[in-house]
């Protein structure tokens, strides 16, 4: 029997333009880390965002690694950061000898809860920064999240790796913050093959960032370093590709909201699908389309893995929901705060075991989707 086609969770989406950057690079011979692809690239990813500045690196990890040494994080300085991420999110924060504080999400965006914020900061008052992500493309309470952060005099770094495109009240995600960053990996709603984007209204420190990014080399003749500097600048042919893929962002966010819209019209007749909430004051890119369970489906033996297994039985790609920080081997020892629960649970733990991301791959056809939610549906329709 023939392998019916594989559907994607989100996959590398080529649109043409990328090849007329990257032939430039080669016609003019900047196979570097440096040249008009790069510097280009920056301009227009911080005008389409809003920030006044951007620094082209090599990942999303390597863009948050400089914005926690930009807020001067060090041994022991206390960091309260999203729980409910992946774990590039707060790493860098580790790297530096931070010490992390893992903040509960909230059931309406699914993001950092404010009230868990406000404890963080009763509990730690020597609080030094705030590490936010924007789960999923989902744009976080940042009205709220903005007056705590102020409240205290901390700044805030916005990890919108996921969320480029999306927006709170008008306003570009990764732009509340003193430095914003974004992903441009693979899976994400544009890709550079590998890549991320640190921006900040700060010229200073976006201009410290490249230093650092190009090995802390001094300006001078010789080879001179003061600081211990990283190889983490982007490549002028990687900052080609996202030139052109740049030019359809637009594009790809339209198809990810209709994509998240298809499911949540399939999934309208089964009350015990929810899908991932959406901030009303902001529009979300939908990177990812996600569905919870409500607890007596797993009663019923309607499980996400069940779903899961389900689609890769016929070569659909699916995949759990983030499983939170606080859980992780690797911070079992860091503090956690949350102010609710649900089920017995923290918000983010529930979200966690009743949840799975739906194929939202922007090539994906309406056939497509009729395959992936039929397959859903199935299981309800068998009763378990």
């Amino acid at each position: 029997m023939e392998k019916q086609k594989r559907i994607f969770l989100s996959s590398p989406t080529m649109n043409g333009h990328e090849m007329e950057y990257i032939q430039e690079a080669f016609d003019t011979n900047w196979v570097a880390p440096l040249g008009k692809n790069v510097d280009e690239f920056e301009n227009e990813l911080a005008a389409y965002v809003g920030s006044k500045h951007a620094a082209a690196l090599s990942a999303g990890t390597a863009a948050l690694h400089l914005a926690v040494k930009l807020a001067g994080i060090g041994p022991g300085d206390v960091v309260l950061s999203s729980s409910l991420t992946f774990a590039a999110t707060c790493n860098p924060v580790t790297y530096e000898g931070g010490k992390l504080v893992f903040i509960d999400a909230e059931k309406d965006t699914w993001n950092m809860s404010p009230e868990a914020l406000e404890e963080g900061f009763r509990k730690y008052p020597e609080t030094k920064a705030v590490l936010l992500a924007h789960l999923y493309g989902t744009p976080a309470k940042m009205d709220e999240i903005m007056g705590i952060c102020e409240k205290h005099g901390v700044p805030l770094i916005e990890d919108a790796a996921e969320a480029l495109g999306s927006t709170y009240k008008g306003r570009g995600c990764g732009t509340f913050g003193k430095y914003g960053i974004f992903s441009f990996n693979g899976n994400k709603i544009i890709t550079t093959s590998g890549g991320g984007m640190l921006v900040s209204d700060s010229e200073k420190d976006i201009i410290k960032a490249r230093f650092w990014a190009t090995q802390a080399r001094e300006a001078a003749r010789h080879y001179e370093h003061k600081e211990i500097g990283y190889n983490y600048r982007m490549s002028n042919i990687v900052a080609g590709i996202g030139r052109g893929q740049l030019l359809t962002l637009d594009k790809y966010k339209e198809k990810k909201q209709h994509i998240y819209q298809r499911y949540q019209e399939a999934f309208a007749d089964i009350p015990e699908i929810r899908m991932n909430p959406l901030n009303p004051d902001g529009e979300a890119n939908n990177w990812l389309s996600c569905i919870t369970l409500e607890p007596e489906c797993i009663q019923r033996g309607i499980s996400p893995l069940v779903i899961m297994e389900a689609l890769e039985k016929e070569n659909i790609e699916s995949r759990p929901i983030w499983k939170p920080m606080d859980l992780q081997p690797v911070y079992q020892e860091n503090d956690f705060i949350q102010v609710a629960s649900f089920n017995g649970k923290s918000i983010g733990r529930d979200i966690f075991d009743r949840g799975v991301c739906l194929p939202s791959d922007v090539k994906n056809t309406d056939e497509d989707m009729e395959r992936v939610t039929q397959i859903v549906k199935s299981l309800f329709r068998l009763g378990r």
